[in-house]
């Protein structure tokens, strides 16, 4: 898509500005005609442009008994003991910290050494930078390092006017929205809203990147209400994105049109989108200087949309939630950010929270569910045939139930210096010692002898386990599921697997919530196990990080600012809200 400048002194001006190029003896304004190669509209496009000025259980007993490490002098692949769980923020960023080792990084790339212009520039000058530039695209990279390092906007115009004086009146639709992009970013609403009439008088489609450009420059002007008529015609389209609804509902808010952001915040919910937590942050920022009963029960209920969506708001939405319930006339409420006790009980207010085990019906419904959809079928990421995991079933039914289950193969390769075979060796031993009943997964591979896998040390295996050994082709993480879900909700495995592949063959997100909650309170993850050293876990967590209340308290986890949580992981720091008595 470009556009085609013509000269022509009818059309509204764009920029409001000093000729800057000398276009020819008169004063006259760049017409943009933008030829459709997108094939929405088939008839021409124009804008106006004018140019530009020069100014700018045993199971569990066992966790319980192995929380703490104990070092191992010599041993430079264990962990250091601290509190955080397998699954604690920062966690999986520590180990892998830990665990890093010096490889071969590629080189930096090359980068343009040109220095950005801080002032508009004539012909001549652009003319001259772009000679030193080594590249293929001069105007696309040096408006996207404007837009990167928020250039003046009247630099960006006069860029733009050189490039339509040197190309026969065409400028590229991408330099435009660029531009256009400049100008959201230093919130220069009087240069949208010109870009905006012509568009509006011109186009009757545009595509997402305008809408949500316009969408976002319009909602800071006073006239931020044509912002809601752009969001109808994209919904013409395409459904809009969060990001659009956020930017609308915001708008509303701070125009003080309460039901508008409503209905668009129910709007976007219709449409299964996770709002922004900044979009939900906004709601409860504007909540402070409203005292409505209803208003406030729609915030709980914001609270509540967290909870049954796994959600955590950062640092600084926990501080707005706070500062609204304080701020809730009548009511008392008083917080305090605090942590979790690995008991479970609050270190601010003494209450428990919510257990991390799973009811009977909803252990037995992800059961059903893991069966089916990760086992039996439809679980892309597994590599076994339907004999193998038939003759994997008889087996584990004509064994009573297992205390645990091991990933032998991922357990043994945990300590790179350590032997395989006598490593799975050492930690089948010391959970033998507690009489504890023992499932070993494995590979056929694992019984042939090699440097790795010691004959004598896999028959000492197998006679303080029980062992299955599937297909060298075969995935193991199905097989452990199906044993561990099998054996009852006592029964813990062990592998630092941590199974997000078939967490995504489940089929909708309340499933994949509860496989989280059962994988948290069954997952055991070795700190150390070399051998010669005493078998430690990292402590599995006995409460469900979710948010919580009882009535009369709110418990709720939130991301620090400072700490990087993976998706897989769940945070570390709670705000605690209890109603004084």
């Amino acid at each position: 898509m470009t556009f085609c400048l013509f000269r022509i002194q009818s059309f509204p001006k764009l920029w409001k500005s000093n000729s800057y190029l000398p276009l020819g003896p008169r004063h006259s304004y760049l017409c943009l005609f933008m030829a459709d190669s997108c094939g929405i509209r088939k008839q021409p496009r124009w804008f106006s442009l004018k140019t530009i000025s020069s100014q700018n259980t045993k199971a569990t007993n066992l966790v319980a008994n192995s929380r703490y490490l104990r070092k191992y002098n010599g041993n430079d692949n264990q962990v250091p003991s601290d509190s955080l769980h397998f699954f604690s923020a920062g966690a999986a960023k520590k180990r892998s910290q830990m665990n890093s080792q010096s490889k071969d990084h590629d080189l930096p790339p090359v980068r343009n050494t040109i220095q950005l212009p801080t002032q508009p520039l004539n012909s001549e000058e652009w003319d001259k930078l772009k000679a030193d530039f080594k590249g293929r695209s001069f105007e696309s990279w040096i408006i996207s390092q404007m837009a990167h390092d928020r250039s003046p906007v009247d630099v960006a115009k006069s860029l733009l006017a050189w490039v339509a004086a040197k190309n026969n009146g065409i400028v590229a639709y991408d330099l435009l929205v660029k531009y256009l992009h400049l100008c959201v970013i230093h919130k220069q609403t009087s240069e949208v809203i010109d870009v905006y009439e012509i568009m509006k008088a011109r186009y009757k489609i545009l595509d997402s990147g305008g809408y949500t450009l316009l969408i976002r420059g319009l909602i800071q002007s006073d006239r931020w209400k044509e912002a809601f008529l752009l969001l109808e015609d994209l919904k013409k389209v395409m459904t809009p994105s969060r990001k659009n609804y956020d930017d609308c509902i915001q708008g509303a808010l701070l125009h003080q049109d309460v039901n508008t952001a409503w209905n668009l915040y129910q709007e976007l919910l219709g449409h299964n989108i996770i709002p922004m937590l900044e979009t939900l942050k906004a709601f409860f920022d504007f909540g402070k200087d409203i005292k409505d009963d209803n208003y406030s029960n729609k915030l709980l209920d914001i609270l509540l949309y967290l909870r049954n969506n796994q959600l955590y708001p950062g640092e600084s939405f926990a501080h707005s939630i706070k500062t609204w319930f304080e701020s809730v006339p009548g009511k008392q409420w008083k917080g305090q950010f605090t942590t979790i006790q690995k008991s479970g009980q609050c270190s601010g207010c003494g209450k428990t929270i919510e257990s991390i085990q799973l009811s009977p019906e909803d252990y037995e419904f992800l059961k059903g569910r893991i069966m089916r959809d990760v086992i039996d079928g439809g679980d892309q990421y597994r590599k076994t045939t339907p004999q193998e995991l038939k003759r994997f079933e008889n087996f584990v039914k004509s064994c009573p139930p297992f205390d645990i289950v091991i990933d032998g193969l991922n357990v043994a390769k945990m300590f790179p210096k350590a032997r395989e075979s006598k490593l799975l060796l050492n930690v089948v031993s010391q959970l033998a010692k507690q009489n504890l009943r023992l499932l070993v997964l494995g590979r056929k591979h694992m019984l042939r002898k090699s440097s790795q896998w010691r004959k004598d040390e896999m028959e000492e295996v197998q006679k303080q386990a029980r062992c299955f050994f599937a297909d060298n082709i075969s995935k193991d993480d199905p097989f452990l599921l199906y044993a561990t879900l099998h054996s009852g909700n006592h029964c813990k495995f062990i592998t630092n697997d941590l199974m997000r592949d078939h967490k995504a063959c489940l089929p909708d997100a309340n499933t994949q919530r509860l496989f989280f909650k059962w994988q948290q309170g069954h997952q055991l993850a070795i700190i150390n196990g070399f051998p010669g050293s005493k078998l430690t876990f990292q402590h599995i967590l006995s409460y469900d990080t979710v948010v919580q209340t009882t009535g009369d308290s709110w418990h709720i986890p939130y991301d620090e600012d400072l700490v990087e949580r993976y998706s897989y992981e769940v945070p570390t720091k709670w705000l605690c809200l209890h109603r004084k008595t």
